[in-house]
């Protein structure tokens, strides 16, 4: 296996396995109470988390790409 593809996969199974614990994290919140979806500050942080989650991967992805590409 190429090490191009070893990066791409490991980057593939950190967001996917770590997504996967993320949505988990933010169920287990939501279920327990703890995140009520109709307090505006409580929408305001959840965009957030999903907004950060969505910048860091793509920012992790442009990294990778300038990495191996440039």
């Amino acid at each position: 296996m190429t090490a191009v593809l070893e990066i791409w996969i490991s980057y593939f199974y950190m967001y996917l396995v770590g997504g996967i614990f993320f949505v988990i994290g933010l169920l287990i919140t939501h279920k327990a109470g703890s995140m009520t979806l109709k307090k505006k500050n409580h929408r305001y942080y959840f965009r957030l988390l999903i907004f950060g989650f969505f910048y860091f991967m793509i920012l992790h992805a442009l990294l990778i790409f300038a990495g191996l590409y440039w």
